[in-house]
């Protein structure tokens, strides 16, 4: 596989060409089973090419899981599915040494050790499980008994979450969230969209979903959108925007003073310009501009603003917050 340390810039330049056409093919494959949804696809596309992790959020039934799943049959890639439950232990992800016949202790290799995670129902585990994710996550690795082990490349967590059953959850810790690149609302479908599911679901036919894209093609892709440039203007007015969510700073927007707690942090003005590189080589559109910045900022920022008890007082949640913003 060319890495991008190998690939010249005309093989980057085609490779960024012919990304759009791939990955339109690559959401056709997923449309066969996830009617409507299309925001949220796109944003889970966008969060594979940026190498980052995505966090889903809606009430049962909206085929959280499902989109997951259809994600990693087009992708052709290894996939493992967590439930998270309140009694889940950190080696029931990791893994555990187990004597064998020998008596000697050998390591069997846990769920996290796969290309594509399904962490389903993140909340429902206590913190100390919760924690055994976030190495992975931010350092593609694992640490058990005393040795560090490496995780298969190209390694995602795409998580789930049920907003309206908060009983019995523990939330997950502010650093913990700043490893999602998106947070993604998923709502209800259409009447039309609905009517569509209804009639694909309750047939006789089942839909095949076809691999689109092998590991290397993607960890290609990868690199070539880190390559894709971006101007001064463009990286500024992401750093500005996510300053101005930092209440009592220098910076700060005067709705950040008066309805958050505290904003975003510099992983949050990466990942808007990232996020920014991937849309614009989604659309065929080369380099990202501000326009591209503003159509990803919701999804970078609502899980990593926290507003106080005036803004819940008038109903105020983060996305209204990020809308005055912009």
């Amino acid at each position: 596989m060319l890495g991008i340390q190998t690939m010249t810039d005309a093989q980057i330049i085609a490779l960024l060409e012919e990304a759009p056409t791939k990955l339109k093919a690559f959401k056709s494959e997923i449309a066969k089973t996830i009617i409507g949804q299309e925001a949220a696809v796109d944003l889970v596309v966008m969060s594979l090419l940026c190498k980052g992790h995505s966090l889903l959020i809606g009430v049962p039934g909206l085929a959280k899981t499902l989109l997951i799943t259809s994600v990693s049959k087009a992708l052709g890639l290894d996939f493992s599915r967590i439930q998270f439950t309140p009694d889940l232990m950190p080696s029931d992800i990791t893994g555990t040494e187990m004597l064998n016949a020998n008596r000697e202790f050998v390591f069997h290799q846990g769920p996290i050790f796969a290309n594509i995670v399904l962490a389903d129902e993140i909340n429902r585990t206590p913190p100390k499980t919760q924690a055994a994710l976030l190495e992975a996550m931010q350092e593609k690795k694992v640490s058990v008994a005393g040795n560090t082990l490496a995780l298969p490349n190209p390694f995602f967590v795409l998580a789930t979450q049920n907003p309206i059953e908060q009983e019995g959850t523990y939330p997950l810790p502010e650093a913990q969230l700043d490893r999602f690149l998106f947070n993604i609302k998923m709502d209800y479908p259409t009447a039309a969209e609905e009517v569509q599911v209804v009639q694909a679901t309750t047939g006789a036919s089942e839909s095949n979903i076809q691999s689109m894209m092998t590991a290397e093609e993607i960890l290609a892709l990868q690199e070539a959108v880190r390559a894709v440039p971006v101007t001064q203007d463009v990286v500024e007015y992401a750093v500005n925007l996510v300053r101005k969510t930092r209440p009592a700073t220098d910076g700060a927007a005067a709705v950040s003073n008066e309805y958050l707690s505290w904003g975003a942090g510099p992983r949050a003005s990466q990942s808007l310009v990232l996020a920014a590189k991937a849309l614009a080589t989604m659309k065929g559109e080369g380099s990202p501009g501000i326009a591209h910045v503003k159509a990803v900022a919701h999804p970078v920022l609502r899980h990593r603003l926290a507003v106080n008890y005036k803004a819940k007082g008038e109903g105020l949640d983060t996305d209204a917050i990020i809308d005055q913003l912009l």
